[in-house]
């Protein structure tokens, strides 16, 4: 199991046991945590599971490219470290990542 902790707009941390293999949206939606919308499930087509990586995991993570960095363009508050989190997919690297919830989903 690999730990996600996803940090709301209000601060408070959620932490997750994800499984390894699944996209950390998957993993969110099983967590039932309060922000990821997915309306598409995980199609990488609507941009409502829309996260923030911290920037500690920016690296680790990978930059959003291709397709998914035109969904972005649909996403409210869109940073340089802005991802899908349908796109990233849980691994024993990324144990520990911290994810930031945007205030709304696009």
């Amino acid at each position: 199991m690999t730990r996600i902790v996803f940090v709301t707009p209000a601060a408070e941390r959620i932490e997750i046991d994800a499984d390894d293999g699944l996209s950390v949206m998957e993993c969110a939606r099983r967590a039932n945590v309060p922000g990821i919308v997915a309306e598409c499930g995980g199609a990488c087509s609507c941009a409502t599971c829309h996260v923030h990586v911290d920037p500690a995991w920016s690296l680790a993570v990978g930059e959003a490219t291709g397709m998914e960095r035109d969904m972005l363009e649909f996403a409210e508050d869109v940073r340089d470290t802005s991802r899908l989190s349908c796109q990233v997919k849980v691994a024993p690297a990324l144990d520990g990542l911290v994810v930031h919830l945007p205030a709304g989903q696009g």
